[in-house]
């Protein structure tokens, strides 16, 4: 006689498996997240680094550029979030909320710091933009207790000067039409854009990564849409060149680039997933190289060595495969599972 659902009776997923009371899943059954999550985020940082070299191109307003690239984004995202949502059914109410706040956040990082970059310039907007590599997993330890590794402190100062010179800062790539509103700008844009990940990567530990990330991107249409009104610079025509430009950024940077990193970051710890949004800079000068024939000065070229390292070593350190101890062999001579059962 099956036992009547209670307080302590195990719950059944929509998958019909039975879960065990307080036992907390990170992903929900039936979604399909990247099975390696640091190729995902990293492939995803690397598609967002050319949202800085076509908007660029564009040469459009901040509110013209940040309405567009995710109004444009969004047809493709609904078609992606469709099949999910007939898996799965709707989100949870309580998702609704996190979704709509982290699509508030990222709409002022998009606004603020493409008005840094004219006022403060490239570099060090860039520069200032990227302490999200700090931040993130402070939110993450203050706000949902997670632990940093102790050499995480440590590598920072690294990181930090990998920043910097990938940026081009250190010759004078600092420069521009308002410094100092320019420096406060891309400091917002740092906090926002550090709130943005942080609550990306929490919504998307419950699962309904595609119905939660086209709420994310329709609100930060909707904001932009306002700001850009009334402060911002909105160009409702801004013509079919600026519009193609806009479109590409839309498709590599919306509908690829953070739909990989909202998929892959709930899989890492919030540390690692930062480091490996610092390939996005990395990008930028490689990029930049190749399409608007920069060259990036042997400086510039050692801040990305060690962005890379870095990259590198923290992705080794945690996807290690741990090497399992030894354990009493069965009476069949056989070693046991974890549950008594041979491997």
């Amino acid at each position: 006689m099956p036992r009547p659902a209670g307080r302590g009776a195990a719950s059944v997923t929509p998958a019909g498996r039975r879960m065990s009371p307080g036992r907390r899943r990170t992903v929900r059954p039936g979604s399909r997240l990247p099975r390696r999550p640091a190729w995902g985020m990293a492939v995803g940082a690397l598609c967002v680094s050319a949202s800085a070299v076509l908007l660029g191109l564009a040469r459009t307003d901040p509110g013209t550029a940040s309405f567009y690239r995710c109004v444009l984004a969004l047809p493709a995202l609904v078609a992606l979030a469709v099949p999910e949502r007939r898996r799965q059914g709707p989100p949870p109410r309580g998702q609704y909320g996190l979704a709509l706040l982290a699509g508030a956040a990222f709409a002022w990082d998009m606004l603020l710091w493409t008005r840094a970059i004219a006022e403060v310039g490239a570099g060090l907007s860039t520069v200032l933009v990227n302490v999200q590599v700090v931040l993130v997993p402070l939110l993450a330890w203050a706000i949902d207790r997670e632990p940093v590794p102790r050499s995480f402190p440590l590598r920072v100062p690294v990181i930090l000067v990998g920043v910097v010179l990938t940026a081009g800062v250190v010759e004078g790539g600092a420069f521009g039409s308002d410094p100092r509103a320019g420096t406060l700008h891309a400091v917002l844009a740092a906090v926002c854009y550090s709130v943005f990940l942080f609550l990306l990567r929490r919504g998307g530990h419950s699962g309904f990564v595609r119905q939660r990330y086209v709420l994310v991107i329709a609100c930060a249409a909707v904001v932009s849409l306002l700001a850009g009104r009334f402060s911002y610079g909105l160009d409702i025509a801004p013509g079919w060149k600026v519009m193609g430009w806009l479109l590409a950024v839309a498709v590599s940077s919306q509908v690829v680039g953070w739909l990989l990193v909202a998929s892959a970051s709930p899989r890492l710890s919030s540390h690692l997933g930062a480091v490996l949004l610092l390939l996005t800079p990395v990008g930028a000068v490689a990029l930049g190289a190749v399409v608007l024939g920069e060259r990036p000065t042997v400086l510039q070229l050692a801040g990305c060595v060690l962005i890379l390292l870095s990259a590198y070593c923290a992705a080794a350190r945690e996807i290690r495969p741990r090497r399992r101890p030894d354990r009493p062999s069965g009476a069949d001579g056989s070693a046991s599972g974890p549950e008594g059962t041979p491997d």
